[in-house]
């Protein structure tokens, strides 16, 4: 495992523990936590589908694969809604702010390190193709 793959992993890791201690602090009633239900959705539900992308986006790998890169965006795009800059203008944000700046910064450093090894892949195209050209 690269340096980069650790460091995604240990990004994905970071959001897989903030939500599910968010989701805990909702089934307890530990305030603050975040609402039972969203306009558009329950927020529990929500919680769990984000930790199961996260936990998937480890387990292929966040950055070897195509998948493990999806997964990996969806994750942080996920965990964006819980912890994404809207969360400056929440009424309980003086509560709330040390999780949502480190979940910013875990899907930032999730983003960067997708599109990192997105820009090496296709650095490494033209010389795969020339070396099987000489196959």
């Amino acid at each position: 495992m690269t340096q980069n793959d650790r460091t995604a992993v240990a990004a994905l890791a970071t959001l897989i523990v903030l939500q599910l201690i968010m989701l805990s602090a909702l089934y307890a009633g530990i305030r603050p936590h975040p609402p039972v239900a969203t306009p558009l959705f329950g927020i529990a539900p929500f919680l769990g589908a984000s930790v199961a992308v996260a936990l998937s986006a480890m387990i292929v790998q966040p950055l070897a694969t195509a998948a493990g890169r999806g997964l990996s965006l969806m994750a942080a795009v996920m965990a964006l809604v819980s912890f994404g800059p809207q969360k400056y203008f929440d009424a309980q944000f003086a509560l709330i702010w040390p999780a949502v700046i480190l979940g910013q910064i875990a899907a930032l450093v999730i983003l960067a390190r997708v599109l990192n090894a997105l820009r090496q892949k296709g650095e490494a195209a033209p010389y795969a193709a020339a070396s099987a050209g000489q196959a």
